[in-house]
């Protein structure tokens, strides 16, 4: 795969191979979406990687293409336990060989803390059971396994003020989350910057930015807002962004001051405790 070539996802390698399975079966997009009974331009986003089938959608191309449950099986592998608008981030944060991460007001899911997440996740539902924010906590918090290698992903890590300021979970769980964001920092595994509240208005200021490289193929964004998510691929607005966030952190404390902040955030945090 060249430089110049963006990442794959899942989706469309299910996509590429549902192409492949059609054209070696001699049907047009509108013949199968004939026989699965839907529009040829469903099957067109399908085959794009823009959208996945349902089950019986699933079944059904199977039976048109005589694969065997091949579609079908594939799609409850791709089942993603992230929210649809992130699944194919998630999957992409793990290929990436740098991350340049912004956060407005909450900490970035990749370094939450259980007891933070747990927290977020009780504060976004107005019902719940313990059994679905134990879900929710696992799949967030698992995310960090990219850390497990020291060197890969590169991290870098943006914060607001807000970030520190915020007191999710209560005195006690925001010192031990900006405890970990700061040993981390510390030990060498990411790249930690603040930008504080006098710095005034800023350019991310509006949202969450994710800014992902690549070893052998181009890079991408990824912006969040609330229940939406956007990724980016085209190369113009990934440059926009990237430009973005320079001038952003060409604003921030350095990192041996950004550490120092949040440390002193965190003790602060721990006082209110007493």
């Amino acid at each position: 795969m060249g430089k110049g070539r963006r990442p794959r996802t899942a989706r469309e390698k299910y996509g590429e191979e549902l192409r492949l399975r059609r054209t070696a079966a001699q049907l047009t997009q509108e013949q199968l979406s004939g026989q699965v009974v839907c529009s040829p331009t469903l099957i067109s986003h399908f085959e794009a990687g823009r959208r996945l089938p349902n089950p019986d959608d699933a079944q059904r191309i199977d039976r048109a293409l005589g694969t065997d449950g091949f579609f079908a099986q594939w799609l409850d592998e791709l089942e993603n336990t992230y929210a649809r608008h992130f699944a194919a981030v998630a999957e992409l944060e793990r290929k990436a060989t740098v991350i340049r991460q912004f956060a407005l007001s909450l900490v970035p899911g990749i370094l939450q803390t259980p007891e933070y997440a747990r927290s977020v996740f009780r504060a976004y539902r107005p019902h719940y059971t313990a059994e679905e924010l134990d879900r929710e906590v696992v799949i967030r918090t698992g995310r960090a396994v990219v850390l497990d290698d020291p060197a890969r992903p590169v991290l870098w890590t943006l914060l607001d003020e807000a970030v520190l300021r915020r007191r999710v979970g209560g005195p006690q769980v925001m010192a031990d989350q900006l405890r970990k964001i700061a040993d981390l920092a510390e030990a060498g595994r990411l790249r930690l910057h603040v930008l504080p509240f006098g710095v005034g208005a800023h350019v991310l200021q509006e949202g969450l930015l994710m800014l992902m490289s690549f070893e052998d193929s181009a890079p991408v964004a990824y912006m969040e807002g609330h229940e939406i998510g956007q990724l980016v691929k085209n190369q113009a607005r990934v440059r926009s962004n990237q430009e973005a966030y320079d001038l952003a952190l060409s604003d921030a404390l350095s990192q041996q001051g950004s550490l120092a902040f949040v440390r002193s955030a965190a003790e602060e945090h721990a006082r209110a405790q007493r």
